[in-house]
């Protein structure tokens, strides 16, 4: 249980951080600013889960198919890149949405969110972490990170980013990706001495 449990805590630590002043906290902070919290919030969190479930079984087959070292090594270079790229990106602050009249918020969150995060890199930082890690696990933890991200943005996004830079936030996740690449090459490097 207590392995179960630190999996859940990486990936919505890594998941959260990933996202903090990513643009999707920056639609719903838009979205919030014009319609009623509570459905912006659920179509975002409806709109994470069915990603991460994507992304998971896709991370599980993938593990079930490849050799670990393999796997950890295809985890190691993504890891690795979304960490250059978070760090490169550290300056861009702009977002521009537009929302489609005539829909529910709900269902307009939900499909702007689902097609904005399809293929983003948290989505891949889950499926790469569901090729190593118990998926289940990895599920709750990266939904419940992205949740709580799209919370902070629905709620109180602003007054956190007026108070953190969010280059700053892009570093950090950028920086944590870089430790995690490091971790998973270790242990390909590992599996294939050992």
């Amino acid at each position: 249980m207590s392995e179960f449990l630190v999996t859940v805590s990486t990936a919505l630590g890594l998941i959260a951080l990933a996202e903090l002043g990513d643009k999707t906290q920056l639609v719903c902070m838009t979205l919030a600013a014009r319609h009623p919290p509570l459905p912006v919030l659920s179509g975002a969190v409806l709109a994470f889960a069915a990603l991460n479930l994507l992304a998971v079984l896709f991370g599980a087959s993938v593990a079930a198919w490849l050799p670990e070292w393999l796997t950890a090594a295809i985890v190691a270079v993504l890891f690795a890149a979304f960490g250059i790229k978070a760090l490169r990106d550290a300056d861009e602050e702009t977002v521009e949405v537009k929302e489609k009249s005539g829909r529910s918020v709900l269902f307009s969150t939900f499909g702007l969110i689902f097609l904005a995060e399809l293929g983003d890199k948290t989505q891949l930082a889950v499926a790469g972490l569901a090729s190593t890690q118990p998926a289940l696990a990895v599920w709750i933890g990266g939904t419940l990170g992205l949740a709580a991200v799209s919370a902070l943005g629905v709620l109180a996004g602003r007054t956190v980013l007026q108070r953190l830079p969010l280059p700053w936030l892009h570093r950090g996740s950028g920086a944590l990706f870089l430790l995690l690449a490091l971790a998973a090459g270790g242990r390909a490097i590992a599996v294939l001495a050992g």
